[in-house]
């Protein structure tokens, strides 16, 4: 019984020693990144998941801002088209616009990404605005963002899953 407490005041003491190190080196990195915003503009091509849409084509904007070297809140909007596979409906375009959060995993360059928003339909007819999100695993350097993530259209009754290649940079 004796050995099983001091095992577990040592798995405490070892827990404690990483976990103060490992704080006092993030507040560190915290408090040195020169925190600031980027801007990115990127190109969108997916495969909607509905059998009535086959392709999809877009353009966005996104405005980053970096927390810290591995944290970033985003805005993003642009235009999407979604392109019907079938004659008896009509192509769909809308503005999407979507806040997010961006968490680098791997050597600063590897990230997830989660965004959600609102989808403004505004082309042939369509006058609806849809709850959208956006999951998504990228890779971005000082200049190129590559992105792939799954789009959800909760109104549209469809969703996607779509590439982006983006230019950016610091402001």
């Amino acid at each position: 019984m004796k050995r099983t407490f001091n095992l577990k005041v040592l798995l405490v003491a070892v827990f404690a020693i990483v976990y103060t190190t490992t704080s006092a080196q993030v507040s560190t990195e915290i408090k040195n990144y020169n925190q600031g915003f980027r801007l990115g503009f990127g190109l969108n091509g997916g495969i909607p998941t509905n059998k009535a849409y086959s392709w999809s084509l877009g353009g966005d904007v996104r405005l980053q801002y970096d927390l810290s070297k591995k944290t970033s809140l985003t805005l993003t909007t642009g235009f999407t088209n979604l392109f019907v596979n079938k004659q008896d409906l009509k192509d769909i375009g809308f503005i999407p616009a979507k806040a997010g959060f961006k968490a680098f995993v791997w050597e600063d360059q590897f990230y997830v990404l989660g965004e959600v928003g609102a989808g403004f339909a505004v082309t042939n007819g369509y006058n609806d605005t849809t709850f959208l999100w956006a999951p998504g695993i990228g890779y971005a350097n000082k200049y190129v963002d590559i992105s792939v993530r799954y789009e959800d259209y909760a109104k549209f009754n469809t969703n996607q899953i779509a590439l982006r290649l983006a230019y950016g940079f610091k402001l």
